[in-house]
């Protein structure tokens, strides 16, 4: 499955087939990007199960055990978001250091801080000029899938990141245009700085999470490419003579043959040796460096390499029965299985954005309320404000402020990107 970004697209997936007819199982891993579902073959089957997982928005294949296909390219992903965190991180270091100078008591008798024209410090244009690229260029492939999330009536992490900067972004962009409109002495208080600063982390987060993504499937890959591909099957006459020699993909060796191995080559299937003496390099299976004496009686592992010697080879477990093939099927299987406490993570998580969202506009709802109930509240947190400035503007510029922070602080929280 590709195209999941969070553990609530895993959730999306899993509990969509999960209400599908027919289907028992399902526990999807972001990490590997695959999905292992259990379902009853006389009701649905991979078709049926592609076509759910393509409804919300997804790709999905059927996955094979071929050396290639388990090496999911993650190079593209990869570059994107390096581009991404590089874009975000341009633009990102000028905000953080103009952050860090606003922050100093006395900095440099408030140069910044003076109006280019009445309601707009030279700040405050710094802050929009910065911003306005991270969150238009930076941002590009947030917004690509949040739109493809909403698209298929689900919100993920990436709908909650560009619902926070959005905000932040118009919100900023809309009380300084207010400022300059009513040639206010003093620029306003903006989030300009918010935008640049979550791209940064989280645009490097997806960055390296897709390295990890691609190392664990190069991982499997090179086990599975240990595996000879092709066979040599032969036929033996009454006095174990070599009547005819045929070259066969491995996949169709089956158990019972007679396999050729030659000096330098991979054994091709477990089996026992019926003629010819070698050393065989087991490393692969025991570790063991040193090369292990075959005699008519031995046994041989597929994937080993024959070290020295013609010798022949009754095959006793072939294709997914081999000793490589099993330690295969065992990494994959502990790369789909889930601890209670990640399920938990996941189930979590599917709720984690509706939930922000909500308490966002709560607390937007609230603080207006609060406002005009009781505007002394609002007041001492704008000690200085001009005398110009309604009551109204007030309370919905602070309103809008506590709304903003929750929705911020809400994107690189652990949950959202575990």
């Amino acid at each position: 499955i590709t195209g999941m970004t969070c553990a609530s697209c895993v959730h999306s997936i899993e509990s969509k087939l999960m209400r599908a007819n027919g289907i028992f199982y399902a526990s999807v891993a972001l990490a590997t990007c695959k999905a292992h579902i259990q379902f009853d073959p006389e009701i649905t089957g991979p078709r049926d199960i592609i076509k759910i997982i393509e409804e919300i928005g997804f790709h999905a294949s059927v996955a094979r055990r071929v050396p290639n296909a388990h090496n999911l390219d993650h190079k593209k992903e990869i570059q994107q978001w390096r581009k991404s965190f590089l874009c975000s991180l341009l633009f990102g270091i000028p905000v953080l250091i103009l952050m860090i100078y606003m922050l100093i008591p006395d900095h440099g008798s408030m140069v910044l801080e003076k109006n280019l024209i009445p309601g707009l410090s030279i700040v405050n244009l710094l802050f929009f000029v910065l911003c306005t690229f991270v969150q238009f260029l930076g941002g590009w492939y947030f917004y690509v899938q949040a739109y493809k999330s909403l698209k298929h009536k689900t919100a993920n992490m990436d709908v909650l990141i560009v619902l926070a900067t959005t905000i932040a972004y118009v919100y900023s962009c809309v009380i300084l245009t207010v400022a300059i409109i009513e040639k206010a002495e003093k620029s306003p208080v903006t989030f300009f700085d918010t935008p640049p600063m979550l791209f940064v982390f989280i645009a490097l987060g997806r960055w390296l999470e897709h390295i990890a993504k691609s190392k664990t499937s190069e991982a499997l890959a090179k086990l599975i490419s240990l595996q000879a591909t092709e066979a040599t099957v032969v036929t033996l006459g009454p006095d174990h003579s070599i009547v005819r020699e045929e070259q066969v993909a491995v996949e169709l060796v089956q158990r019972g043959d007679i396999v050729k191995v030659v000096p330098g080559g991979k054994f091709p299937v477990d089996g026992k040796v019926i003629e010819g003496s070698s050393m065989a390099d087991e490393s692969l299976i025991t570790g063991e460096a040193m090369p292990v004496t075959k005699k008519p009686g031995s046994t041989v592992i597929a994937g080993s390499i024959n070290a020295h010697g013609s010798v022949l080879v009754n095959a006793t477990h072939v294709g997914n029965d081999t000793t490589l093939a099993q330690i295969v099927k065992l990494v994959e299987e502990a790369q789909m299985s889930k601890a209670p406490i990640q399920q938990l993570a996941d189930k979590f998580s599917g709720y984690f954005v509706p939930f922000i969202i909500i308490i966002s506009t709560v607390t937007l709802i609230a603080w207006i309320t609060i406002g005009f109930i009781n505007f002394d509240i609002i007041q001492k947190y704008f000690p200085n404000q001009s005398k110009h400035v309604s009551k109204t503007e007030l309370i919905l510029r602070f309103a809008f402020q506590t709304s903003i922070t929750v929705l911020s602080i809400a994107c690189p929280c652990s949950l959202g990107l575990a």
